[in-house]
Protein backbone atom coordinates (compact mmCIF):
# COMPACT_ATOMS: atom_id res chain seq x y z
CA UNK A 1 0.00 0.00 0.00
CA UNK A 2 1.25 3.38 -1.31
CA UNK A 3 0.64 5.75 0.94
CA UNK A 4 0.53 10.32 1.16
CA UNK A 5 1.66 11.85 4.32
CA UNK A 6 1.17 14.68 6.36
CA UNK A 7 4.06 15.11 9.39
CA UNK A 8 3.96 17.72 12.36
CA UNK A 9 7.06 18.76 14.02
CA UNK A 10 10.07 17.80 11.66
CA UNK A 11 12.16 20.57 12.44
CA UNK A 12 12.40 18.74 16.08
CA UNK A 13 14.16 14.99 17.02
CA UNK A 14 11.70 13.53 16.33
CA UNK A 15 10.06 14.35 13.50
CA UNK A 16 13.20 14.46 11.91
CA UNK A 17 13.87 11.37 11.95
CA UNK A 18 10.16 10.15 10.90
CA UNK A 19 10.75 12.32 8.08
CA UNK A 20 13.86 10.48 7.48
CA UNK A 21 12.54 7.39 7.29
CA UNK A 22 9.65 8.24 4.71
CA UNK A 23 12.03 9.82 2.48
CA UNK A 24 14.36 6.63 2.29
CA UNK A 25 10.86 4.55 2.53
CA UNK A 26 9.26 2.72 -0.97
CA UNK A 27 5.61 2.61 0.26
CA UNK A 28 5.32 6.86 0.85
CA UNK A 29 5.02 8.67 -2.04
CA UNK A 30 3.99 11.71 -0.96
CA UNK A 31 5.19 13.97 2.39
CA UNK A 32 3.45 17.56 3.65
CA UNK A 33 5.46 19.18 6.18
CA UNK A 34 3.20 21.73 8.51
CA UNK A 35 6.14 24.03 9.81
CA UNK A 36 6.98 27.25 11.49
CA UNK A 37 10.01 27.13 9.96
CA UNK A 38 11.60 25.51 6.96
CA UNK A 39 13.40 22.03 7.59
CA UNK A 40 15.77 22.93 5.30
CA UNK A 41 15.56 19.33 3.33
CA UNK A 42 14.37 19.31 -0.59
CA UNK A 43 13.43 16.42 -1.95
CA UNK A 44 10.92 15.24 -4.84
CA UNK A 45 8.41 13.22 -2.77
CA UNK A 46 8.40 16.27 -0.28
CA UNK A 47 6.35 19.88 0.12
CA UNK A 48 6.34 22.33 2.69
CA UNK A 49 3.74 24.74 3.98
CA UNK A 50 5.68 27.46 6.20
CA UNK A 51 2.62 28.41 8.96
CA UNK A 52 2.88 30.42 11.30
CA UNK A 53 -0.44 29.48 14.12
CA UNK A 54 -1.20 26.23 14.09
CA UNK A 55 -4.73 26.96 15.89
CA UNK A 56 -5.52 28.01 12.54
CA UNK A 57 -5.51 26.10 9.90
CA UNK A 58 -8.08 27.26 7.80
CA UNK A 59 -6.24 29.04 5.05
CA UNK A 60 -4.37 26.31 3.79
CA UNK A 61 -7.36 23.99 4.64
CA UNK A 62 -7.42 22.73 0.72
CA UNK A 63 -3.76 22.04 0.86
CA UNK A 64 -4.49 19.26 3.36
CA UNK A 65 -6.62 17.20 1.25
CA UNK A 66 -6.29 13.85 -0.20
CA UNK A 67 -3.61 12.36 2.51
CA UNK A 68 -3.62 8.70 3.83
CA UNK A 69 -1.90 9.39 7.39
CA UNK A 70 -0.37 11.83 9.39
CA UNK A 71 2.52 11.40 11.73
CA UNK A 72 2.18 13.86 14.56
CA UNK A 73 5.37 14.41 16.03
CA UNK A 74 4.60 17.98 17.44
CA UNK A 75 5.61 18.60 21.16
CA UNK A 76 7.43 19.99 23.82
CA UNK A 77 8.86 19.65 26.66
CA UNK A 78 6.90 19.20 30.41
CA UNK A 79 10.30 19.77 32.60
CA UNK A 80 9.86 24.29 32.74
CA UNK A 81 6.64 24.11 31.94
CA UNK A 82 3.46 24.90 33.85
CA UNK A 83 0.88 22.39 33.58
CA UNK A 84 -1.88 24.98 31.86
CA UNK A 85 0.85 26.07 29.26
CA UNK A 86 1.67 22.53 28.47
CA UNK A 87 -1.98 21.38 28.08
CA UNK A 88 -2.42 23.93 25.49
CA UNK A 89 0.33 22.97 23.29
CA UNK A 90 -0.33 19.06 24.13
CA UNK A 91 -3.54 18.12 24.42
CA UNK A 92 -5.77 21.79 22.65
CA UNK A 93 -3.31 21.89 20.15
CA UNK A 94 -2.82 18.39 19.15
CA UNK A 95 -7.42 17.90 19.15
CA UNK A 96 -7.77 21.47 17.24
CA UNK A 97 -4.94 19.93 14.31
CA UNK A 98 -6.40 16.20 14.54
CA UNK A 99 -9.92 17.34 14.91
CA UNK A 100 -10.03 19.44 11.13
CA UNK A 101 -7.51 16.54 9.36
CA UNK A 102 -10.59 14.26 10.69
CA UNK A 103 -13.21 15.73 9.00
CA UNK A 104 -10.83 16.93 5.67
CA UNK A 105 -9.56 13.34 5.88
CA UNK A 106 -12.25 10.93 6.92
CA UNK A 107 -10.13 7.83 5.72
CA UNK A 108 -6.90 8.85 7.66
CA UNK A 109 -4.41 7.24 9.45
CA UNK A 110 -3.60 9.04 12.90
CA UNK A 111 -0.20 8.40 14.67
CA UNK A 112 0.26 9.98 17.41
CA UNK A 113 3.41 10.38 19.75
CA UNK A 114 2.79 10.31 22.99
CA UNK A 115 5.32 8.63 25.63
CA UNK A 116 6.12 5.93 27.72
CA UNK A 117 4.96 5.94 31.40
CA UNK A 118 1.42 7.82 30.15
CA UNK A 119 -1.59 6.53 31.59
CA UNK A 120 -5.57 7.24 31.89
CA UNK A 121 -5.59 10.60 34.19
CA UNK A 122 -7.26 9.22 36.47
CA UNK A 123 -4.39 6.94 37.44
CA UNK A 124 -1.07 9.11 35.71
CA UNK A 125 1.22 10.04 38.78
CA UNK A 126 2.88 13.17 36.78
CA UNK A 127 1.31 15.95 35.26
CA UNK A 128 2.61 15.47 31.65
CA UNK A 129 1.59 11.61 31.78
CA UNK A 130 -1.82 13.13 32.68
CA UNK A 131 -2.30 15.23 30.30
CA UNK A 132 -0.58 13.16 27.12
CA UNK A 133 -3.43 10.67 29.06
CA UNK A 134 -6.08 12.27 27.88
CA UNK A 135 -5.11 13.20 24.62
CA UNK A 136 -4.72 10.15 23.89
CA UNK A 137 -8.07 9.07 24.88
CA UNK A 138 -10.00 12.20 23.27
CA UNK A 139 -7.64 11.10 19.77
CA UNK A 140 -9.16 7.74 19.94
CA UNK A 141 -12.42 9.17 19.80
CA UNK A 142 -12.33 11.25 16.28
CA UNK A 143 -13.60 9.63 12.92
CA UNK A 144 -10.27 8.79 11.76
CA UNK A 145 -10.21 5.38 9.89
CA UNK A 146 -7.89 4.39 12.88
CA UNK A 147 -5.59 5.99 15.37
CA UNK A 148 -2.60 4.71 16.76
CA UNK A 149 -0.84 5.56 20.21
CA UNK A 150 3.25 5.53 20.02
CA UNK A 151 5.06 5.76 23.57
CA UNK A 152 8.34 5.54 22.78
CA UNK A 153 10.76 5.52 25.61
CA UNK A 154 14.81 6.50 25.50
CA UNK A 155 15.43 6.75 22.01
CA UNK A 156 18.69 6.58 19.90
CA UNK A 157 18.94 9.12 17.43
CA UNK A 158 19.88 8.55 13.62
CA UNK A 159 23.34 9.14 12.90
CA UNK A 160 23.78 12.37 10.72
CA UNK A 161 20.50 14.10 11.47
CA UNK A 162 20.48 17.75 12.69
CA UNK A 163 18.33 18.13 15.35
CA UNK A 164 19.16 15.91 18.18
CA UNK A 165 19.88 17.28 21.40
CA UNK A 166 23.22 17.01 22.69
CA UNK A 167 22.75 14.73 25.46
CA UNK A 168 21.48 11.70 23.45
CA UNK A 169 24.88 11.63 21.74
CA UNK A 170 25.60 10.95 25.29
CA UNK A 171 23.00 8.31 25.75
CA UNK A 172 23.85 6.62 22.71
CA UNK A 173 27.40 5.46 24.09
CA UNK A 174 25.59 3.41 26.54
CA UNK A 175 22.54 2.08 24.15
CA UNK A 176 23.99 -1.11 24.34
CA UNK A 177 23.72 -1.49 27.59
CA UNK A 178 20.37 -0.30 27.94
CA UNK A 179 19.23 -2.24 25.05
CA UNK A 180 20.85 -5.27 26.95
CA UNK A 181 19.36 -4.26 30.19
CA UNK A 182 16.39 -2.18 29.81
CA UNK A 183 14.83 -3.72 26.38
CA UNK A 184 11.22 -2.78 27.35
CA UNK A 185 12.11 1.14 27.43
CA UNK A 186 14.65 1.92 24.79
CA UNK A 187 14.56 1.72 20.83
CA UNK A 188 16.23 3.59 18.18
CA UNK A 189 14.63 6.60 16.06
CA UNK A 190 14.73 4.68 13.08
CA UNK A 191 12.49 1.74 14.76
CA UNK A 192 10.03 4.55 15.95
CA UNK A 193 9.99 5.70 12.28
CA UNK A 194 9.66 2.37 10.21
CA UNK A 195 6.78 1.56 13.17
CA UNK A 196 4.64 4.61 12.22
CA UNK A 197 4.78 4.01 8.50
CA UNK A 198 4.08 -0.17 9.05
CA UNK A 199 0.77 0.65 11.10
CA UNK A 200 -0.39 3.13 8.68
CA UNK A 201 0.51 0.75 5.74
CA UNK A 202 -0.21 -2.41 7.21
CA UNK A 203 -1.79 -2.30 10.52
CA UNK A 204 -1.23 -3.42 13.36
CA UNK A 205 -2.95 -5.37 16.61
CA UNK A 206 -2.82 -2.69 19.24
CA UNK A 207 -3.91 0.86 19.20
CA UNK A 208 -1.19 2.01 21.78
CA UNK A 209 2.45 0.82 20.86
CA UNK A 210 4.68 0.56 23.98
CA UNK A 211 8.25 0.09 23.40
CA UNK A 212 8.41 -3.63 22.81
CA UNK A 213 5.70 -2.96 19.64
CA UNK A 214 7.60 -0.15 18.40
CA UNK A 215 10.46 -2.81 17.86
CA UNK A 216 8.40 -6.09 16.97
CA UNK A 217 6.75 -4.19 14.49
CA UNK A 218 9.67 -2.28 13.21
CA UNK A 219 11.02 -5.68 11.98
CA UNK A 220 7.93 -6.50 9.84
Amino acid sequence: MKINVIITGSTGMVGEGVLHECLLHPDVEKILLINRKSCGISNPKLSEIIHDNFFDLSHIENQLIGYDACFYCLGVTSLIMKESAYYYITYTLTLDVAQRLARLNPNMIFCYISGAGTNTPEKAKFMWARVKGKTEQDLMKLSFKKVYLFRPGLIKPTKGLNNVHKYYYVFSLFYPLFRLTMPKFVSTLKELGLSMIISATKGYEKQILEVPDIVKLSKQ
